[in-house]
């Protein structure tokens, strides 16, 4: 599959002002508040940074393991640098995920800055010398390119420009690598690669797989594949977001299903855009009357209802 099959953004728009970005707000928040997935084009992470980023990470999936479980500590709750094969389930599965992966944390500030203190800073593989530099480079990026959906998702329904990207500043925005093995014969019943889920977070921000296999629920209950290449970032809303604007912006379940070829191994890189703990999700006033003038979703903090998440995934 090369064309995209959700809503396309072009970057550019966003930038030209005016007319151009009107239509970029516009087609963001229906996306949104439809599908809950769109894509952007023209976004301006290089093909060359995400060869890169899947060089070293690569180069780290493909260490012994004895090398890898030394950078995974159990009291992070796979929030910063490795998770082995099988540790994650979805919410409503019992059955492990087929991956393992690798998650950076904000790599901007210091290491005794708040947002390390749940779960502490960022490690790095020291087998890798430019893994913390390439990663860190992606990081920057995506975590960017967030703010400008999370502004335009805002304005799309009235908020103030910042009322969602604000609450994303110096939060624990995580970078994940991801890993799928090939699946050989031996596949746990009911396992795939990522089972149906939906994301936690405000937004989720996938930055170009190195195969397909990426699939959406639509509303028929019929199962919609997404083309994920390194043409198009995928866009798709969390949970924390459609919390926050009571289910007008919706967190859309998806999956990633196995490959044909039991021997094909995959690699992508979301970056799931967080706010600060401390935000409150209540559902806003004006998106409240947006959907009918009453309260579908709870009272809560950012860091409440990721805790739970975690534990509801076997991470916690």
């Amino acid at each position: 599959m090369s064309a995209q099959n959700i809503p396309v953004v072009d970057l550019e728009d966003w930038l030209a002002g005016g007319a151009r970005q009107q239509t970029f707000i516009r087609t963001v928040g229906e996306s949104l508040a439809d599908t809950g997935f769109f894509a952007v084009r023209n976004h301006g992470v290089s093909e060359a940074l995400t060869a890169d980023a899947y060089r070293v990470s690569k180069a780290f999936f493909s260490l012994p393991a004895t090398a890898k479980t030394a950078y995974s500590d159990p009291k992070v709750k796979g929030q910063r640098g490795y998770t082995g094969f099988g540790k994650e389930h979805a919410k409503d599965s019992k059955a492990p995920d087929l991956k393992e992966f690798w998650q950076v944390g904000r790599p901007d500030v210091p290491d005794d800055h708040p947002v390390h203190r749940d779960f502490g800073p960022n490690s790095w593989p020291t087998e890798i010398t430019d893994f913390r530099t390439v990663l860190t480079d992606l990081y920057t990026k995506l975590d960017g390119l967030g703010s400008i959906f999370l502004q335009a998702a805002a304005l799309h329904i009235g908020e103030p420009q910042d009322r969602f990207s604000s609450m994303a500043q110096q939060s624990d925005t995580i970078v994940r690598v991801l890993y799928y093995p090939p699946v050989g014969d031996a596949v746990p019943p009911g396992a795939v690669r990522s089972a149906a889920h939906e994301d936690i977070n405000l937004i989720t921000l996938l930055s170009g797989a190195t195969s397909e296999g990426l699939e959406l629920l639509r509303r028929d209950g019929s199962w919609m594949p997404v083309h994920s290449g390194f043409d198009t970032i995928v866009v798709d809303s969390g949970d924390m977001l459609q919390n926050v604007t009571n289910g007008f912006y919706k967190s859309t379940t998806h999956r990633v299903v196995n490959p044909g070829d039991s021997r094909a191994e995959r690699f992508s890189m979301p970056c799931f855009v967080h706010p600060r703990r401390e935000v409150d999700l209540t559902p806003l006033p004006g998106c409240v009357a947006r959907t009918g003038g009453a309260a579908r979703y709870p009272s809560v903090s950012a860091g409440e209802y990721l805790i739970q998440r975690l534990r509801e995934i076997g991470l916690a």
